[in-house]
């Protein structure tokens, strides 16, 4: 999952800033543009008709952190200089092939002031200059959102588009509209909010196996409230892998695992005690661990367990409950496929460290991020639709009832 600092460097896009078209700023006595009168020079005759415009404005605040960037009419850029006012410190940019626009090469950082210096060339070879010092857009300004699944990946048929904001949205038709998530099987995707701050999209069904999503992030400017905008451009693609579906039935305490629509694995299981019992509904597989620590406490309960090195672990909510192997059973006595003995996960039977070859180890390596498992039989109640990535577990009116766009 994409974190807000790092979504921010690495992908993310736009501002708050209005651009502004065809601005000109010739620069201070002594430049190129400045008249000649003392030689009797005629402004026809020594002003260069290039024109430059630099996106941020002289003065401005709330500057684009992508957008940012200089361009040129009637004429070609010689040289620009962008450096961090104060510090002077440089910040890397090319020309185009066609001298029309300069960019910089990677984004800004948010809340920082900068300068440009642009110079350009007509035809005849007069020359031009503009000049801007502004500041970007301040965190305190401005929103992100996390969001997953990443570029580039390959996840399950389950794995919604799922956006956590870092402010509350009271504008939601707005921000909702400038996302788009479409993908190549055709099948209609929808948004949904869960409160202010996250919107998940999903198709009715789950996703066709082999299909590529696309999504499209515009929030560059967008209002998400009362003078907070996005500062977000960037289109996100992934590709659905096989299809792969796994039933966890509480009542044999067994998981079997069909894939394209064939069964290729019955796992004895253990799922949650009478004491602690497993949620029912379907669940989607959010992270994936080698080994990870488990700390009762974490999830609310007492003291009844500290685990360092538990392996193969598959997160299935935010609240705590993983699909997991485990090593700590009674070796005289295993569980699995005869009770529930958990603290509501799903146990796997497993060796400490995470080697050899055991049931949770295939079960691991052959789950993708975005695989389902689904639990049934359970005497616990539906998990709920946002604890963790589980909006399938919502009826398909009431998803679409949550949209605002």
């Amino acid at each position: 999952m994409t974190t807000p600092d790092i979504a921010a460097r690495r992908k993310l896009g736009a501002c708050a800033a209005l651009m502004v078209g065809a601005l000109t700023l010739t620069a201070c006595g002594g430049s190129a543009n400045a008249k000649d009168d003392a030689k009797g020079g005629s402004d026809s005759a020594k002003t260069s008709v290039a024109k430059i415009a630099i996106s941020a404005k002289d003065g401005s605040t709330g500057a684009s952190i992508n957008s940012t960037g200089v361009k040129v009419s009637d004429g070609k850029l010689t040289d620009v200089k962008m450096t961090v006012a104060g510090s002077g410190q440089a910040v890397p940019g090319s020309i185009s092939s066609d001298g029309k626009v300069w960019k910089p090469k990677e984004q800004l950082e948010r809340g920082t002031k900068y300068q440009i210096s642009a110079t350009a060339k007509d035809t005849k070879g007069r020359t031009a200059a503009a000049n801007s010092i502004f500041t970007t857009v301040t965190s305190a300004n401005s929103f992100i959102g996390t969001y997953t699944p990443d570029d580039g990946t390959t996840v399950g048929v389950g794995m919604p588009v799922s956006f956590n904001f870092d402010k509350a949205i009271t504008n939601r038709k707005d921000v909702q509209s400038h996302i788009t998530v479409t993908s190549s099987s055709g099948q209609q995707v929808v948004g949904h909010w869960f409160g202010s701050q996250r919107l998940d999209f999903r198709p009715e069904e789950y996703w066709k196996a082999g299909s590529k999503v696309t999504m499209k992030i515009d929030l560059d400017g967008v209002e998400g409230t009362n003078g907070v905008y996005g500062v977000q451009k960037k289109t996100v693609t992934f590709t659905v892998g096989r299809s792969q579906v796994s039933t966890v039935d509480v009542n044999t305490q067994t998981m079997t695992v069909v894939r394209d629509g064939k069964t290729v694995k019955t796992i004895p299981i253990s799922a949650g005690s009478p004491q602690h019992t497993t949620y029912n509904g379907q669940m989607v597989i959010s992270e994936k661990f080698v080994q990870t620590r488990m700390n009762s406490r974490t999830v609310g309960l007492g003291g009844e367990y500290n685990i360092p090195d538990v392996p193969h672990a598959m997160r299935l909510t935010t609240s705590g409950t993983f699909i997991h192997g485990n090593y700590w059973y009674n070796k005289g006595n295993p569980p699995f496929g005869r009770q529930g003995t958990s603290h509501g996960c799903v146990g796997l039977a497993d060796v400490q460290g995470a080697g050899g070859s055991t049931p949770a180890k295939w079960f691991y390596d052959n789950s993708l991020i975005g695989d389902v498992v689904v639990v049934k039989n359970s005497p616990d109640k539906t998990v709920a639709p946002d604890n963790g990535l589980n909006g399938w577990n919502m009826a398909w009116s009431q998803w679409v009832a949550g949209s605002a766009a």
